[in-house]
């Protein structure tokens, strides 16, 4: 019935193709490229092609994927590396400066803090100088250009020298700050520049949505290389920056991640740092029976606690900056002296953290590094009791003071750490705070530890079975956990499997993780959120658990509805009220005011190229041309204009040089009476000028080409002297009444270019919906139409104001109380009915403009 195939296409091409070559009998040979002509003469024919063959091989292997992929987890491999060992060598140095003045207390402090004082300095100074957009983080701005959002100069060279250069210094200095977030943006600027250089191969690489995917695959290099945990980092890199995720760069990522913490930990066995490559903070506990079930309640009770704790943090962080900001004289004066904030933050955290003062009981001389192992360290510090001796060696004897004991110095450790920790990170230097908050959560699920062997020093007993509490599991549960309520993250609990390289503790871990991040999100937005708000970057908000009414809102109850569009009838002068009114970048442009019909949007730079094309110097010159030329014609037919050509001239003899002069004196007027009539000479002079200005075809007949050629180049000469000319007559007056006319022209939308299908929303569209289809296609605005009629709009600003709540700006409409119980099936009410049956009879007597049918026969629509 419907037919069928009784051969393959591809068999059935093939027979064709050789049934066509046997008709025409005589195969013609292949011909050669056309670029590879130059190759085929002289010596060595076949090498020469065979090397340009080879070359356009190895350029096109250049653009695959994988190539870029290796050539980033290299880059960024050796980048980390070199990275590490100089903050190694800095925080060394300080250690050599403090323990080399030990005779003299005064001078072990002015080392202790001139040294990292001096150090974040020059940070901030040379990260202002060079290259202010590489202060911070990265990952919001991360997170805002994955969007679509084009950022200046955040993925440039000089950004990328001034964060590597910085973070380094700062690092270096011995603050609590991170390195997680500023090597995202490291990463994504490697692949931005990777791209550019290798765009020389190939256009390839100027593709804007390959671009995209691999700043994605990027920022997972970025987290897999800087803490060789390539799973986690690519886990991590999707939830921080990625609403939704293709799937299709899934593979990148884990390739460019997987290869880079590859090559960083063979760096550090060929560096002789480690003898085989291993987990950063390797963790020793025992397989056989790693935990109790007994002891799951208390690892919960560390995850909701770290939830309220990366809430406060968040909030904490938050505050600082909106207080420096709030304050307008603490900020012009901070604003004049930008370098004094940073060194006097560095100056008070150095002071608290002086191991013979007040650092002596929060372990205030060891690094980030070595406060890991030893919060992560198999050992239980308080066995017996609190009153129990412990032989604390090496690195372990910062933690003992023999006027306190082990919870002393944690709480405290805990307590002074967390604020340092959310002041640093408002330094205008390049940063990040996942290293400093999972540093606190570790310190904080040690002490849960330590109190549970504390209370249970036989550990607890199970089927005549006795195990010891290890408080080390204890402390991976909470770094876990306090750093993904911080970030809203889940995959802490993966780069923390492969940071330790155990995964013994998976199931107290995940309960912990989840329940920090419920607590976490129903109170805070995440640390990059919140980043976001402060800076005002346009990104949407994520609809959090707390939001029960994003069903029940609608885009109606949000959109503006007073806004600014572009009539298909309107003049120039509605056009240029239309751009001093409103910044949208994309006007609606609708079919009449009445109507209101859609049809499509005009950006913004389209609608000031037509207003300057109509009020141009160039078309005014054109309009006062016409006019003289108009003018002129009227006074030849008049004949107040005498043309005096000599005999001479007129007999054919060759033109003088002198008729290659300027234009301007050919363009002289003869008066129209005898008595000012100028002397014979100057007349013969103005004649053969004229003749040679309007007869130049009868005077000589040059070939047809010359001809064209010539005329051409004179046409153009004429232009411009009349330009010049013309253009010097008219006063500011009369331009300004020229302006004033071409104003009240209609526009012409031919040489405009428009989209005539813009992206639209119904008014009953729900605000879920609404957000997941911003998110997903990346918009900034859609237009909301009732029966095709444009009847409001909605930006990401409306979107963010409906979705944190504040529904109270201009031209959004707050939703009324009982809108949850209108009804949803009404989805075309009776006034919508009658507004479409008007619609349509209104358009069956205005006819829009359509093609003919293949008949022709219009006799139906025409009136008689």
């Amino acid at each position: 019935m419907y037919g069928r195939y009784t051969q393959d296409l591809g068999t059935f091409a093939k027979d064709e193709a050789a049934r066509l070559r046997l008709q025409e009998g005589d195969t013609p040979r292949p011909r050669r490229p056309s670029e590879l002509l130059e190759y085929t003469q002289g010596r060595c024919v076949p090498c020469r092609v065979c090397a340009l063959q080879c070359q356009r091989f190895l350029i096109s292997k250049v653009g695959e994927d994988w190539v870029f992929l290796i050539l980033l987890g290299l880059v960024m491999a050796l980048v980390s590396w070199a990275m590490d060992f100089a903050i190694a060598t800095c925080l060394q140095a300080q250690k050599w400066m403090y323990g080399g003045l030990d005779t003299n207390v005064l001078l072990q402090y002015m080392a202790w803090v001139t040294y990292p004082t001096v150090l974040i300095t020059f940070s901030a100074g040379f990260t202002q100088i060079l290259a202010p957009q590489a202060v911070g983080s990265g990952i919001p701005e991360m997170k805002t250009i994955l969007r679509g959002v084009v950022l200046k100069e955040y993925l440039t060279l000089k950004t990328f020298v001034a964060k590597v250069i910085g973070l380094t210094c700062a690092l270096g200095s011995g603050m609590p700050l991170g390195k997680e977030g500023p090597f995202v943006h490291i990463a994504s600027m490697c692949a931005a520049l990777l791209s550019r250089f290798l765009s020389l191969f190939g256009g390839f690489y100027e593709n804007e949505a390959r671009n995209i995917e691999m700043l994605a695959a990027a920022c997972a290099v970025g987290v897999g290389c800087c803490f060789a945990a390539p799973i986690g980092g690519v886990l991590f890199s999707i939830e921080v920056t990625s609403t939704f995720f293709a799937v299709r760069n899934y593979w990148r990522g884990f390739f460019a991640a997987t290869f880079s913490a590859f090559i960083f930990r063979v760096l550090a066995v060929w560096n002789k740092d480690e003898e085989t490559i291993t987990a950063l903070f390797k963790t020793r506990f025992r397989l056989d029976f790693p935990f109790d079930l007994q002891e799951l309640p208390a690892f919960a009770v560390i995850g909701i606690a770290s939830g309220f704790g990366g809430a406060l943090f968040v909030y904490l962080n938050r505050k600082i900056v909106q207080f420096m900001r709030r304050q307008k004289t603490i900020n012009r004066f901070l604003m004049k002296k930008r370098l004094l904030f940073p060194a006097l933050v560095t100056l008070i955290i150095s002071t608290l953290t002086f191991p013979p003062g007040f650092g002596q009981f929060m372990a205030g001389q060891l690094t980030q590094k070595d406060t890991l192992v030893t919060l992560f360290d198999n050992q239980t510090w308080a066995k017996q009791g609190i009153s129990d001796e412990f032989e604390y060696l090496g690195i372990l004897e910062a933690w003992h003071h023999p006027r306190s004991n082990v919870f002393v110095t944690l709480v405290v450790f805990i307590l002074m750490k967390f604020w340092m920790s959310a002041l640093a990170t408002t330094i205008p230097v390049p940063c990040g705070a996942f290293m400093p908050v999972f540093v606190i959560g570790a310190a904080f699920g040690r002490l849960v530890g330590e109190s549970m062997a504390a209370w249970f020093p036989d550990g607890i007993h199970t089927d005549s079975n006795i195990y010891r509490i290890v408080p080390g599991g204890y402390a991976v549960v909470g770094a876990a956990a306090l750093s993904g309520a911080v970030t809203h993250t889940v995959s802490t609990a993966v780069i923390v499997f492969e940071l330790t390289g155990q995964i013994s503790h998976i199931l107290p871990v995940m309960i912990a993780v989840i329940l920090a991040n419920a607590v976490a999100q129903s109170l805070q937005p995440s640390l990059y959120d919140s980043i976001i708000r402060i800076k005002k970057l346009p990104y949407l908000p994520e609809l959090g658990w707390g939001h029960h009414e994003k069903y029940n809102v609608r885009v109606e109850d949000i959109m503006v509805r007073d806004i600014r569009y572009v009539t298909l009838n309107c003049k120039y002068r509605d056009l240029q009220q239309v751009l001093l009114s409103t910044k949208m970048k994309n006007l609606p442009l609708v079919e009449s005011a009445e109507s209101m019909i859609l049809l499509g949007s005009i950006e913004r730079t389209q609608v000031g190229a037509l207003l300057s094309s109509q009020l141009s110097p160039q078309r005014r010159v054109m309009t006062l041309r016409q006019k003289v030329l108009s003018e002129d014609g009227h006074r030849l037919s008049d004949s107040s204009i005498r043309f005096q050509i000599s005999t001479e001239t007129s007999s054919g003899t060759p033109a003088r040089p002198a008729l290659r002069k300027p234009l301007k004196p050919a363009l002289k007027r003869v008066p129209s009476s005898p008595a000012d009539s100028p002397p014979a000479g100057s007349a013969d002079h103005t004649g053969i000028a004229l003749k040679s200005l309007f007869c130049a075809n009868a005077a000589t007949e040059p070939t047809e080409a010359q001809g064209t050629a010539y005329h051409k180049a004179k046409r153009v000469r004429i232009s411009i002297v009349e330009e010049m000319i013309l253009g010097d007559k008219m006063t500011p007056a009369e331009i300004l009444e020229w302006e004033e006319q071409q104003l009240d022209q209609l526009v012409d939308f031919s040489s405009a270019k428009i989209d005539p299908a813009p992206f639209q929303l119904v008014e009953h569209t729900s605000l879920h919906k609404t957000h997941t289809i911003f998110s997903l296609l990346g918009l900034d605005h859609a237009f909301v139409t009732s029966i095709g009629r444009l009847v409001g709009m909605v930006s990401l600003k409306e979107l963010r104001k409906a979705i944190e709540g504040s529904l109270t700006g201009k031209g959004v409409k707050v939703r009324p109380p009982l809108a949850s119980f209108r009804d949803s099936t009404a989805s075309a009410t009776e006034a919508d009915t009658t507004a479409l049956r008007q619609l349509w009879d209104r358009h069956q007597h205005h006819h829009m403009p359509r093609e003919a049918g293949p008949g022709g026969d219009d006799d139906d629509d025409t009136p008689n």
